[in-house]
Protein backbone atom coordinates (compact mmCIF):
# COMPACT_ATOMS: atom_id res chain seq x y z
CA UNK A 1 0.00 0.00 0.00
CA UNK A 2 1.27 3.44 -0.99
CA UNK A 3 2.58 5.97 2.51
CA UNK A 4 1.56 9.60 2.24
CA UNK A 5 3.24 12.61 3.92
CA UNK A 6 0.79 15.07 4.87
CA UNK A 7 0.18 18.28 6.47
CA UNK A 8 -2.81 19.64 8.19
CA UNK A 9 -3.98 21.93 10.83
CA UNK A 10 -5.81 20.36 13.47
CA UNK A 11 -9.23 22.38 14.94
CA UNK A 12 -6.92 24.29 17.66
CA UNK A 13 -4.82 25.79 14.88
CA UNK A 14 -1.98 23.35 15.42
CA UNK A 15 0.10 22.39 12.38
CA UNK A 16 0.93 18.73 12.13
CA UNK A 17 3.05 16.73 9.60
CA UNK A 18 2.84 12.91 9.73
CA UNK A 19 2.50 9.66 7.41
CA UNK A 20 -0.14 7.78 6.58
CA UNK A 21 -0.50 4.33 4.33
CA UNK A 22 -3.89 4.78 2.14
CA UNK A 23 -5.03 3.36 -1.42
CA UNK A 24 -4.65 6.87 -2.88
CA UNK A 25 -4.10 10.66 -2.18
CA UNK A 26 -8.24 11.21 -2.12
CA UNK A 27 -8.26 8.48 0.32
CA UNK A 28 -6.08 10.49 3.14
CA UNK A 29 -7.46 13.90 2.15
CA UNK A 30 -10.99 11.94 3.35
CA UNK A 31 -9.73 10.58 6.27
CA UNK A 32 -7.98 13.57 7.57
CA UNK A 33 -11.49 15.85 7.14
CA UNK A 34 -13.06 12.85 9.17
CA UNK A 35 -10.52 13.27 11.92
CA UNK A 36 -12.13 17.52 11.37
CA UNK A 37 -8.16 18.39 10.50
CA UNK A 38 -7.64 21.26 7.42
CA UNK A 39 -5.36 20.10 4.53
CA UNK A 40 -2.34 21.77 3.89
CA UNK A 41 -0.36 19.30 1.65
CA UNK A 42 -0.20 15.93 0.93
CA UNK A 43 2.85 13.69 -0.84
CA UNK A 44 3.23 10.32 -1.84
CA UNK A 45 6.22 8.84 -0.22
CA UNK A 46 8.64 7.05 -3.05
CA UNK A 47 10.28 4.14 -2.02
CA UNK A 48 14.10 5.06 -1.29
CA UNK A 49 16.74 2.58 -2.64
CA UNK A 50 18.61 1.43 0.13
CA UNK A 51 22.89 2.18 -0.32
CA UNK A 52 24.25 -0.87 -1.24
CA UNK A 53 28.19 0.34 -1.12
CA UNK A 54 27.98 2.42 -3.97
CA UNK A 55 28.54 5.40 -1.53
CA UNK A 56 33.04 6.30 -1.79
CA UNK A 57 34.45 8.05 1.40
CA UNK A 58 35.19 11.21 -1.05
CA UNK A 59 31.92 11.56 -2.54
CA UNK A 60 30.91 11.57 1.77
CA UNK A 61 33.67 14.33 2.07
CA UNK A 62 32.67 16.13 -0.31
CA UNK A 63 29.20 15.77 0.83
CA UNK A 64 29.85 17.15 3.75
CA UNK A 65 32.41 20.12 3.28
CA UNK A 66 29.40 21.52 0.87
CA UNK A 67 27.09 21.18 3.60
CA UNK A 68 28.78 23.07 6.41
CA UNK A 69 29.83 25.87 3.80
CA UNK A 70 26.17 26.03 2.72
CA UNK A 71 25.13 26.22 6.33
CA UNK A 72 27.87 28.69 7.36
CA UNK A 73 27.11 30.65 4.18
CA UNK A 74 23.24 30.79 5.87
CA UNK A 75 21.42 28.71 3.71
CA UNK A 76 18.55 26.64 5.60
CA UNK A 77 19.11 23.08 6.16
CA UNK A 78 16.40 22.08 3.77
CA UNK A 79 17.43 24.10 1.47
CA UNK A 80 21.08 22.78 1.50
CA UNK A 81 20.24 19.09 1.23
CA UNK A 82 17.68 19.67 -1.51
CA UNK A 83 21.21 20.98 -3.61
CA UNK A 84 23.25 18.46 -2.10
CA UNK A 85 20.55 15.87 -3.76
CA UNK A 86 20.78 17.58 -6.89
CA UNK A 87 24.68 18.00 -7.60
CA UNK A 88 26.26 15.34 -6.01
CA UNK A 89 27.27 12.64 -9.07
CA UNK A 90 26.83 9.88 -7.13
CA UNK A 91 23.23 8.55 -7.59
CA UNK A 92 22.91 6.74 -4.24
CA UNK A 93 24.43 9.22 -2.43
CA UNK A 94 21.50 11.23 -4.26
CA UNK A 95 18.92 9.02 -3.73
CA UNK A 96 20.00 8.77 0.09
CA UNK A 97 20.10 12.93 0.50
CA UNK A 98 16.53 12.89 -1.33
CA UNK A 99 15.52 10.69 1.53
CA UNK A 100 17.18 12.75 4.24
CA UNK A 101 15.59 15.97 2.97
CA UNK A 102 11.75 14.30 3.18
CA UNK A 103 12.43 13.12 6.64
CA UNK A 104 13.71 16.83 8.00
CA UNK A 105 10.79 18.22 6.06
CA UNK A 106 8.66 15.77 8.20
CA UNK A 107 9.94 17.30 11.28
CA UNK A 108 13.29 14.58 12.28
CA UNK A 109 16.28 15.89 13.09
CA UNK A 110 19.66 15.93 10.84
CA UNK A 111 20.91 13.47 12.77
CA UNK A 112 17.80 10.98 12.90
CA UNK A 113 17.11 11.04 9.07
CA UNK A 114 21.03 10.67 8.59
CA UNK A 115 20.61 7.46 11.05
CA UNK A 116 18.48 5.69 9.13
CA UNK A 117 20.98 5.29 6.14
CA UNK A 118 23.73 3.86 8.35
CA UNK A 119 25.51 1.94 4.96
CA UNK A 120 26.36 5.86 4.05
CA UNK A 121 26.72 7.74 7.17
CA UNK A 122 28.38 6.04 10.45
CA UNK A 123 27.72 5.70 13.63
CA UNK A 124 30.52 8.52 14.67
CA UNK A 125 29.11 10.50 11.40
CA UNK A 126 25.55 10.62 12.67
CA UNK A 127 26.31 11.06 16.74
CA UNK A 128 28.60 14.08 15.34
CA UNK A 129 25.74 16.03 13.62
CA UNK A 130 23.72 15.83 16.41
CA UNK A 131 26.32 17.22 19.03
CA UNK A 132 26.72 20.13 16.01
CA UNK A 133 22.92 20.25 15.76
CA UNK A 134 22.42 20.41 19.89
CA UNK A 135 25.58 23.02 20.45
CA UNK A 136 24.52 25.21 16.98
CA UNK A 137 27.28 24.79 15.60
CA UNK A 138 26.75 21.95 12.91
CA UNK A 139 28.64 24.02 10.60
CA UNK A 140 31.78 24.01 12.34
CA UNK A 141 31.24 19.93 13.14
CA UNK A 142 30.49 19.21 9.54
CA UNK A 143 33.81 20.96 8.40
CA UNK A 144 35.61 19.12 11.57
CA UNK A 145 34.37 15.97 10.33
CA UNK A 146 35.28 16.48 6.94
CA UNK A 147 39.00 16.59 7.60
CA UNK A 148 38.53 13.96 9.93
CA UNK A 149 37.16 11.63 7.02
CA UNK A 150 39.91 12.27 4.79
CA UNK A 151 42.40 12.01 7.66
CA UNK A 152 41.52 8.64 8.29
CA UNK A 153 40.51 7.50 4.98
CA UNK A 154 44.48 8.44 3.61
CA UNK A 155 46.23 6.00 6.83
CA UNK A 156 43.16 3.36 5.64
CA UNK A 157 44.20 3.29 2.22
CA UNK A 158 48.02 3.74 3.65
CA UNK A 159 47.95 0.37 4.97
CA UNK A 160 46.19 -1.86 2.60
CA UNK A 161 48.44 -0.35 -0.26
CA UNK A 162 51.11 -2.24 2.20
CA UNK A 163 48.86 -5.35 2.16
CA UNK A 164 48.41 -4.96 -1.73
CA UNK A 165 51.94 -5.18 -2.97
CA UNK A 166 52.82 -9.04 -1.43
CA UNK A 167 49.33 -10.12 -2.53
CA UNK A 168 49.98 -8.99 -5.73
CA UNK A 169 53.84 -10.87 -5.79
CA UNK A 170 52.05 -14.13 -4.05
CA UNK A 171 49.31 -13.82 -6.86
CA UNK A 172 51.77 -13.70 -9.88
CA UNK A 173 53.95 -16.49 -7.99
CA UNK A 174 50.84 -18.60 -7.72
CA UNK A 175 49.95 -18.12 -11.37
CA UNK A 176 54.10 -18.82 -12.31
CA UNK A 177 53.76 -21.96 -10.85
CA UNK A 178 50.56 -23.32 -11.92
CA UNK A 179 51.40 -22.26 -15.58
CA UNK A 180 54.73 -24.66 -15.05
CA UNK A 181 53.18 -27.43 -13.28
CA UNK A 182 50.18 -27.62 -16.11
CA UNK A 183 51.51 -26.87 -19.18
CA UNK A 184 56.02 -27.09 -19.09
CA UNK A 185 56.52 -29.70 -16.46
CA UNK A 186 54.18 -32.75 -19.03
CA UNK A 187 56.50 -31.62 -21.73
CA UNK A 188 59.68 -32.27 -19.53
CA UNK A 189 57.84 -35.66 -18.62
CA UNK A 190 57.28 -37.18 -21.68
CA UNK A 191 60.62 -36.06 -23.14
CA UNK A 192 62.21 -37.95 -19.98
CA UNK A 193 60.17 -41.40 -20.16
CA UNK A 194 60.98 -42.01 -23.72
CA UNK A 195 64.84 -41.49 -22.57
CA UNK A 196 64.19 -43.77 -19.80
CA UNK A 197 66.53 -41.89 -17.45
CA UNK A 198 66.61 -42.86 -14.04
CA UNK A 199 65.45 -39.45 -12.77
CA UNK A 200 66.52 -37.59 -9.39
CA UNK A 201 64.49 -36.57 -6.82
CA UNK A 202 64.01 -32.96 -6.87
CA UNK A 203 62.38 -33.98 -10.32
CA UNK A 204 60.61 -36.76 -9.18
CA UNK A 205 59.14 -34.31 -7.08
CA UNK A 206 58.63 -31.42 -9.55
CA UNK A 207 56.91 -34.19 -11.72
CA UNK A 208 54.30 -35.66 -8.78
CA UNK A 209 53.54 -31.99 -8.14
CA UNK A 210 52.25 -31.81 -11.31
CA UNK A 211 50.39 -34.55 -11.91
CA UNK A 212 48.73 -34.57 -8.73
CA UNK A 213 47.52 -30.89 -10.03
CA UNK A 214 46.50 -31.90 -13.63
CA UNK A 215 44.17 -35.05 -12.35
CA UNK A 216 43.00 -33.46 -8.95
CA UNK A 217 43.14 -29.45 -9.48
CA UNK A 218 39.05 -29.44 -8.90
CA UNK A 219 40.33 -30.81 -5.70
CA UNK A 220 42.86 -28.36 -5.02
CA UNK A 221 40.19 -25.50 -6.09
CA UNK A 222 37.61 -26.81 -4.07
CA UNK A 223 40.09 -27.03 -1.01
CA UNK A 224 41.10 -23.32 -1.58
CA UNK A 225 37.70 -22.05 -1.64
CA UNK A 226 36.53 -24.46 1.28
CA UNK A 227 39.53 -22.90 2.85
CA UNK A 228 38.33 -19.22 2.52
CA UNK A 229 34.60 -20.07 3.80
CA UNK A 230 36.29 -21.46 6.85
CA UNK A 231 38.60 -18.63 7.73
CA UNK A 232 35.73 -16.33 6.93
CA UNK A 233 33.12 -17.88 9.31
CA UNK A 234 36.28 -18.70 12.07
CA UNK A 235 37.07 -14.65 11.76
CA UNK A 236 33.35 -14.02 12.11
CA UNK A 237 33.29 -15.52 15.86
CA UNK A 238 34.00 -13.90 18.85
CA UNK A 239 37.08 -16.15 19.69
CA UNK A 240 37.89 -16.33 16.12
CA UNK A 241 38.40 -12.75 15.63
CA UNK A 242 39.98 -12.32 19.05
CA UNK A 243 42.68 -14.96 18.07
CA UNK A 244 43.28 -13.38 14.71
CA UNK A 245 43.56 -10.03 15.33
CA UNK A 246 46.25 -10.83 18.48
CA UNK A 247 48.04 -12.77 16.26
CA UNK A 248 47.98 -10.34 13.59
CA UNK A 249 49.62 -7.63 15.82
CA UNK A 250 52.57 -9.78 16.88
CA UNK A 251 53.29 -10.21 13.09
CA UNK A 252 56.84 -8.75 13.09
CA UNK A 253 56.63 -5.47 11.03
CA UNK A 254 53.41 -6.11 9.75
CA UNK A 255 52.30 -6.26 13.52
CA UNK A 256 53.57 -3.19 14.16
CA UNK A 257 51.93 -0.95 11.29
CA UNK A 258 48.77 -2.50 12.21
CA UNK A 259 49.38 -1.33 15.47
CA UNK A 260 50.48 2.65 15.16
CA UNK A 261 47.50 2.27 12.67
CA UNK A 262 45.39 1.45 15.39
CA UNK A 263 46.64 3.91 18.09
CA UNK A 264 46.57 6.99 15.19
CA UNK A 265 42.54 5.74 14.31
CA UNK A 266 41.19 5.57 17.99
CA UNK A 267 42.98 8.74 19.30
CA UNK A 268 41.57 11.10 16.31
CA UNK A 269 38.38 9.65 16.46
CA UNK A 270 37.94 10.03 20.21
CA UNK A 271 39.63 13.29 20.21
CA UNK A 272 37.33 14.62 17.20
CA UNK A 273 34.14 13.32 18.82
CA UNK A 274 35.14 14.45 22.76
CA UNK A 275 36.08 18.49 20.91
CA UNK A 276 32.87 18.38 19.05
CA UNK A 277 30.88 17.57 22.15
CA UNK A 278 30.01 13.66 22.29
CA UNK A 279 29.81 12.60 25.58
CA UNK A 280 33.38 10.57 26.49
CA UNK A 281 31.06 7.60 27.74
CA UNK A 282 29.53 7.43 23.72
CA UNK A 283 32.90 8.67 22.32
CA UNK A 284 34.35 5.38 23.43
CA UNK A 285 31.90 3.11 22.61
CA UNK A 286 31.84 4.44 19.12
CA UNK A 287 35.15 4.49 18.71
CA UNK A 288 35.56 0.45 19.77
CA UNK A 289 33.26 0.09 16.97
CA UNK A 290 35.57 1.65 14.61
CA UNK A 291 38.88 0.08 15.95
CA UNK A 292 39.43 -2.22 13.61
CA UNK A 293 41.08 -4.75 15.33
CA UNK A 294 39.16 -7.20 18.51
CA UNK A 295 42.47 -6.42 20.92
CA UNK A 296 41.94 -2.80 20.39
CA UNK A 297 38.32 -2.61 20.72
CA UNK A 298 38.65 -4.59 24.20
CA UNK A 299 40.83 -2.23 25.72
CA UNK A 300 38.60 0.68 24.48
CA UNK A 301 35.69 -0.84 26.26
CA UNK A 302 37.49 -2.24 29.79
CA UNK A 303 38.56 1.70 29.28
CA UNK A 304 34.62 3.03 28.91
CA UNK A 305 34.13 0.68 31.88
CA UNK A 306 36.71 2.09 34.12
CA UNK A 307 35.33 5.78 33.61
CA UNK A 308 31.79 4.57 34.30
CA UNK A 309 33.41 3.72 37.56
CA UNK A 310 34.91 6.61 38.36
CA UNK A 311 38.61 6.08 37.24
CA UNK A 312 40.54 7.32 34.68
CA UNK A 313 40.93 6.35 30.93
CA UNK A 314 44.57 5.81 31.30
CA UNK A 315 45.01 2.90 33.43
CA UNK A 316 42.64 -0.19 31.55
CA UNK A 317 44.39 1.21 28.37
CA UNK A 318 47.92 0.16 30.01
CA UNK A 319 46.78 -2.99 31.33
CA UNK A 320 45.79 -4.18 27.70
CA UNK A 321 49.58 -4.04 26.80
CA UNK A 322 48.56 -2.81 23.36
CA UNK A 323 49.14 1.05 23.71
CA UNK A 324 52.53 2.25 23.75
CA UNK A 325 53.87 4.00 26.86
CA UNK A 326 54.06 7.32 25.04
CA UNK A 327 50.12 7.47 24.25
CA UNK A 328 49.20 6.16 27.82
CA UNK A 329 51.56 9.09 29.00
CA UNK A 330 50.07 11.66 27.02
CA UNK A 331 46.18 10.56 27.72
CA UNK A 332 47.02 10.52 31.52
CA UNK A 333 48.38 13.93 31.47
CA UNK A 334 45.51 14.96 28.76
CA UNK A 335 43.51 13.67 31.81
CA UNK A 336 44.53 15.66 34.69
CA UNK A 337 44.86 19.20 32.57
CA UNK A 338 41.10 19.04 30.95
CA UNK A 339 43.03 19.13 27.49
CA UNK A 340 42.15 15.32 26.15
CA UNK A 341 41.04 16.12 23.01
CA UNK A 342 43.84 18.47 21.76
CA UNK A 343 46.32 15.44 23.71
CA UNK A 344 44.42 12.60 21.08
CA UNK A 345 44.92 15.47 18.20
CA UNK A 346 48.59 15.50 18.80
CA UNK A 347 48.90 11.57 19.29
CA UNK A 348 46.79 11.05 15.96
CA UNK A 349 49.43 13.24 14.09
CA UNK A 350 52.15 11.95 15.78
CA UNK A 351 51.15 8.26 14.95
CA UNK A 352 50.07 8.78 11.37
CA UNK A 353 54.06 9.80 10.58
CA UNK A 354 55.20 6.56 12.40
CA UNK A 355 52.34 4.71 10.28
CA UNK A 356 54.16 6.41 6.99
CA UNK A 357 57.75 5.39 8.23
CA UNK A 358 56.16 1.57 9.53
CA UNK A 359 54.82 1.02 5.80
CA UNK A 360 57.97 2.18 4.16
CA UNK A 361 59.75 0.17 6.56
CA UNK A 362 56.95 -2.91 5.77
CA UNK A 363 57.69 -2.39 1.34
CA UNK A 364 61.28 -1.95 1.52
CA UNK A 365 61.63 -5.65 3.76
CA UNK A 366 58.83 -7.31 1.67
CA UNK A 367 60.49 -6.52 -2.02
CA UNK A 368 63.92 -8.46 -1.37
CA UNK A 369 62.07 -11.27 0.36
CA UNK A 370 59.46 -11.65 -2.34
CA UNK A 371 62.20 -11.41 -4.98
CA UNK A 372 64.14 -14.23 -2.95
CA UNK A 373 60.49 -16.50 -2.67
CA UNK A 374 59.96 -16.15 -6.86
CA UNK A 375 63.56 -17.20 -7.26
CA UNK A 376 63.64 -20.24 -5.03
CA UNK A 377 60.26 -21.69 -6.16
CA UNK A 378 60.27 -20.93 -9.53
CA UNK A 379 64.13 -21.41 -10.20
CA UNK A 380 63.77 -24.45 -8.00
CA UNK A 381 61.64 -26.23 -10.28
CA UNK A 382 63.51 -25.12 -13.44
CA UNK A 383 66.66 -26.49 -12.05
CA UNK A 384 64.87 -29.87 -10.78
CA UNK A 385 63.87 -30.02 -14.77
CA UNK A 386 66.77 -29.52 -15.71
CA UNK A 387 68.84 -32.09 -13.82
CA UNK A 388 68.52 -35.22 -16.13
CA UNK A 389 69.17 -33.29 -18.75
CA UNK A 390 72.66 -32.13 -17.36
CA UNK A 391 72.79 -36.46 -16.81
CA UNK A 392 72.15 -36.92 -20.14
CA UNK A 393 74.97 -34.72 -21.29
CA UNK A 394 77.50 -36.97 -19.25
CA UNK A 395 76.31 -39.90 -20.66
CA UNK A 396 77.04 -39.15 -23.91
CA UNK A 397 80.32 -37.84 -22.78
Amino acid sequence: MPTFTYTARTAQGELKTSVMEAQSRDDVVAQLRRQRMNVVKVDEQKAVKKAKGGIKMRDIVIFTRQFSTMINSGLPLVQALDILAKQTENKVLAEVTRAVVFDVESGNTVADALGKHPKAFSELYVNMVAAGEAGGILDTILMRLATFMEKNDALVRKVKGAMIYPGVIMGVAGIAIAVLLIFVIPVFENMFASVGLALPLPTRVVIGMSKFLNSYWWAVIAAGVAGSYAFKGYYASPNGKLAIDKAMLKFPVLGDVLRKSAVSRFTRTLGTLISSGVSILDGLEITAKTAGNRVISDAIMASRASIAGGDTIAAPLQKSQVFPPMVISMIAVGEQTGGLDEMLSKIADFYDEEVDAAVSGLLSLLEPVMIVFLGVVVGGMVVAMYLPIFDMINAVQ
